[in-house]
């Protein structure tokens, strides 16, 4: 008997992609509902060669769903997310809202699985924001091997980590400049089109942002909270998949191979790092893809025991949509759910 999920945001971006994702990857489900706001009541939405029509969340009724797959920011988490938590639906939810929630797992798959043993307690489960999620998957076991001190990260993020309006706002701008026309700023802080902003989310007193400070506390969370990163955020014109340029310092000796060893082993990572033209992938390779991709691997003999390496990936999908359906996988793997029908 298989499970009953519902995405709630299926018209967003991340829900298309996780109804896209649930499909390519055959998640045991019987049934998939789509759900969204009043005002997308009957927006047909694709899952795999089905096409399903939106409900209302205000009037859908959770008592019989098993798992939701929360994606419709967090102003709607917060409200409703307990609320379906309490019906006895497992919430794997991608907004901020829940993340630093000491009762709530936060999970990166390879990275954290056993975490999501503790889910119970408010049966909600948090997905990290998109830029750490793909950092602590080539993190990981670079931390295992060789003990991290120190990170220090700089992202290069798409705009559709801003939502379809970050897309569409690139999209109109890039037009308007090569007809000449006005490139309207409304949805980023400055024009984004031929142009880069280093500011995502609100300022916060000590002069990083909210994104900035999503990922040091997120890292510490899921990986190790001995950990100390720094990090400087900026929007890129790029429409899908987030790059970052990673400096590492460790406890232990580390080369170049050793790193690059490592990594070509890890779950979840791609090794593309060839001292060659071409040699190292970029967003635009990745978008579409599953893998963290590492490239530019390189000893940093500015500091004892550094490291330097580039990382990329989809954010829609393991920034978001992926990581969220292989935590719901994860949960089944690991017999910690089990679907209502054949209870």
């Amino acid at each position: 008997m298989g499970f009953k999920v519902a995405v709630v945001g299926a018209t967003g971006n991340v829900g298309r992609e996780m109804l896209a994702i649930l499909a390519e990857r055959n998640f045991p489900a019987d049934e998939v509902v789509a759900l969204a706001s009043s005002r997308s009541q009957g927006t047909e939405v694709s899952y795999g060669d089905k096409v399903l029509k939106c409900k209302v969340l205000d009037h859908y009724d959770f008592a019989g769903t098993d798992i939701c797959l929360m994606s419709a920011g967090g102003d709607v988490s917060k409200v409703w997310s307990p609320k379906i938590a309490a019906a006895g639906c497992v919430v794997i939810d991608n907004s901020s809202v829940w993340r630093m929630d000491p009762d709530v797992p936060l999970v990166v798959p390879e990275v954290n699985a056993a975490a999501l043993d503790g889910f119970a307690k408010k049966n909600i489960i948090a997905n990290p924001n998109c830029s750490t999620a793909q950092l602590v998957v080539a993190l990981k076991p670079l931390h295992d091997h060789f003990v991290i001190k120190r990170v220090v990260v700089s992202t290069y993020q798409s705009v559709s980590g801003a939502g379809k309006e970050g897309m569409d706002e690139l999209d109109r701008q890039t037009k308007a400049l090569y007809s000449l026309g006005d490139p309207q700023v409304k949805k980023f802080t400055k024009r984004i089109a031929f142009n880069l902003i280093p500011h995502i989310d609100v300022f916060m007193e000590d002069g990083f942002t909210k994104e900035e400070w999503k990922m040091m506390m997120e890292t510490k969370k899921i990986l190790d909270p001995k950990i100390r990163l720094t990090a400087t955020c900026v929007r890129v014109p790029v429409f899908i998949s987030h790059s970052e340029s990673v400096n590492v310092e460790f406890e232990k000796p580390v080369t170049a191979d050793e790193a690059r060893d490592v990594l070509r082993n890890a779950p979840g990572v791609l090794v593309i790092d060839k001292r060659e033209n071409g040699g190292y992938i970029t967003p635009h390779e990745a978008a579409g893809e599953d893998a963290t991709y590492i490239s530019r691997i390189r000893e940093d003999n500015t500091v004892e025991n550094g490291l330097a390496f580039w990382c990329v990936s989809d954010n829609l999908r393991k920034g978001a949509a992926l990581n969220a359906i292989q935590i719901a996988e994860a949960l089944v793997k690991r017999k910690l759910i089990k679907a209502k029908k054949a209870a």
